[in-house]
């Protein structure tokens, strides 16, 4: 497979509909992979809360998506985080002090023209 995909979780850590979006985007992010697809994940929006809630969270289904997370980093799937966000979002220090790749390419956020223009599908959940 020769696909370039950019998924966007935006979905917060509160609720079911959350919880699914963020378990799909790292499922999708883990086959895509498996299948040769350059990966890229991206946390933006409420989405920045995901990373700290994998190293705090009492829930068994968040550890879950923690450690697969983990995997997909072994694995290669490049994945950065909005800096605005994660500020608007109160985790940006927690990220910092985990050495999390912030980015603020475009008004303080990742640049969505620059994947496109990279050749990378983009994906929003």
């Amino acid at each position: 497979m020769d696909a370039k995909i950019a998924i966007v979780l935006h979905a917060g850590s509160d609720g079911h509909e959350g919880l699914a979006r963020a378990f799909h985007s790292l499922v999708y992010a883990k086959e895509l992979k498996e299948h040769g697809a350059d990966v890229r994940l991206i946390f933006d929006g409420a989405g920045t809360q995901w990373l700290a809630q994998f190293h705090r969270s009492d829930s068994e289904h968040v550890q879950g998506l923690g450690l697969l997370f983990e995997q997909l980093k072994s694995q290669g799937v490049v994945y950065e985080v909005c800096d605005y966000c994660a500020g608007a979002f109160g985790v940006k220090e927690d990220l910092q002090a985990r050495d999390e790749p912030l980015v603020a390419e475009y008004m303080d956020h990742p640049s969505i023209a620059g994947l496109v223009s990279d050749g990378y599908q983009i994906w929003i959940l």
